[in-house]
């Protein structure tokens, strides 16, 4: 594919979502952006959100990850099915109650306002760090395959992507984003499927018959026993539900999506029909990374990370259909979690931090322009992040991912854990450097934990020493006497 063909793609790509975006974006306003009006079919968040979940990360990381860690992914995602099963069954109930916006605040109520602005910025951090570098994986390869054939500087490249996703989201938000993923998720699962197909038809072996050498061999191993290994099954599974209900249940990402359907029954299908799919496009996602790495083999193909290797395939080993299959599917992986993180973060900061939902007196024009102005500088945040992990780019971005997420929802997977499961009341003013010092302290015990714990390494499941460190420090900073939000 030349670099022009790839550039033409995206354009086209790009003019369909703004499309999307003119016919949904029309008479929005506060809540349109905010909650979608609370007039979202329960079935279109349900497939959407299968594209805003996996993102960029998952169409390449966990393709190009089967060849080091085989299926051992599974359990991840089998740990996220009973994560979306509390979601569901805990956390939508207690939001829809509570007739929340933002999710943090739940926070407020139950123990007060620096714990409520502690919630906010974690999610504001969490986001920011993640989004970015899911946005940094797809820019790279737009970078690789097209940019530098140009010598157009990666800043440049940067700008451009980044431009797109603020014109899109600016004055349509969750309402605009819940019709784009839901064409966004189409695409990239016909991605996946599409390129099973031509490595297949490449190889000059069925489809049938390279399953069954998958079966045969050590790549299909779904279960590790190794307890000192990082990818315990236990570990995995534990790790993988912990993950969800930090990354999708206390997301104001996620939640925004699921609190714009506007009865919590319709919330709970969508969250039930979403998690079952999930675990059949999880397992699409490592079929194609085996078929990539029989491919790899065959041609003698070695890359640098892991991540390059279905891009590297794809452009430069298979047919021009293929390289066009792929790149229409990983922009549409991309894009779902970049225009979805910037309408959370704008949504998160101008509801929790500046209170705009709360101020009847100013008028909406004002409050627009503010929103405006958030919009904007978390999308500079964007570009800055972006351009830092250019400078970092050494292992398998979704293990990245995930290593930042056991570091930043640790925090809050203590709040609402505290704030849930007792009827204890904090002293406030300290739940800050207690969500400071947990990460911190996890840090060290993850640098030396061989040296401490006779060998033993830890792996995703640092989330959940986090969860637990911070909820410990809450609990000895703490005095009976107070209700759960829920019993109130």
């Amino acid at each position: 594919m030349t670099p022009t063909l790839i550039l033409l793609i995206f354009i086209a790509y790009t003019l369909l979502l703004f499309a999307i975006t003119f016919i949904t974006a029309r008479r929005a306003n506060h809540q349109s952006f905010y909650i979608g009006n609370k007039a979202s079919p329960w079935y279109v968040v349900a497939y959407g959100m299968i594209g805003a979940s996996l993102s960029g990360v998952t169409f390449m990381s966990v393709p190009g990850w089967v060849g080091e860690t085989q299926f051992s992914y599974m359990m991840v995602a089998f740990g996220y099915f009973f994560g979306y099963v509390v979601i569901a069954l805990v956390l939508l109930p207690l939001y829809y109650r509570l007739k929340l916006t933002s999710i943090y605040g739940y926070l407020e109520q139950r123990f007060g306002f620096w714990s409520y602005k502690t919630g906010a910025g974690f999610f504001i951090l969490s986001r920011v760090l993640g989004a970015s570098l899911r946005m940094f994986l797809v820019i790279n390869v737009l970078q690789i395959f097209v940019f530098d054939a140009w010598n157009i500087p990666f800043w440049v490249n940067v700008l451009i992507f980044i431009a797109l996703i603020i014109i899109y989201t600016l004055k349509g938000g969750i309402r605009t984003i819940i019709w784009t993923d839901t064409l966004q998720t189409t695409f990239m699962l016909l991605a996946v499927v599409l390129s099973v197909f031509f490595i297949s038809r490449e190889l000059g072996e069925p489809v049938q018959k390279l399953m069954r050498n998958l079966f045969d061999s050590d790549m299909s191993r779904i279960v590790i026993t190794d307890w000192d290994h990082p990818r315990h099954f236990i570990k995995q599974f534990f790790s993988g539900m912990f993950i969800t209900i930090t990354m999708t249940g206390l997301d104001q990402e996620m939640m925004q999506k699921n609190l714009s359907i506007r009865r919590l029954k319709d919330a709970q299908k969508n969250m039930f029909t979403f998690s079952t799919i999930n675990l059949v496009v999880v397992f699409m996602f490592l079929v194609l990374g085996a078929f990539l790495v029989f491919f790899a083999r065959a041609e003698s193909i070695n890359v640098a990370m892991t991540d390059d290797l279905f891009p590297t395939i794809a452009f430069r080993y298979l047919s021009p259909a293929a390289g066009i299959v792929f790149l229409i599917g990983l922009i549409s992986a991309a894009f779902p979690s970049a225009d979805g993180a910037l309408t959370s973060l704008t949504t998160s900061f101008s509801i929790d931090f500046l209170g705009l939902e709360k101020k009847t007196e100013m008028d909406n024009a004002r409050k627009t322009r503010i929103r405006y102005t958030v919009h904007f500088s978390f999308a500079l945040i964007f570009f800055i992040c972006i351009l830092a992990f250019r400078q970092m780019n050494d292992r398998a971005i979704i293990d990245k991912l995930f290593t930042i997420a056991g570091y930043t929802y640790g925090p809050l997977l203590g709040l609402y854990t505290f704030g849930l499961f007792t009827k204890r009341t904090v002293t406030d003013r300290f739940t800050p450097w207690i969500a400071i010092i947990s990460p911190v302290l996890c840090y060290f015990l993850n640098v030396f934990s061989e040296e401490l714990f006779n060998g033993y390494r830890f792996g995703f499941e640092m989330l959940l020493v986090n969860g637990f460190l911070t909820f410990m420090g809450l609990l000895i900073f703490s005095k009976k006497g107070s209700k759960t939000v829920a019993e109130a």
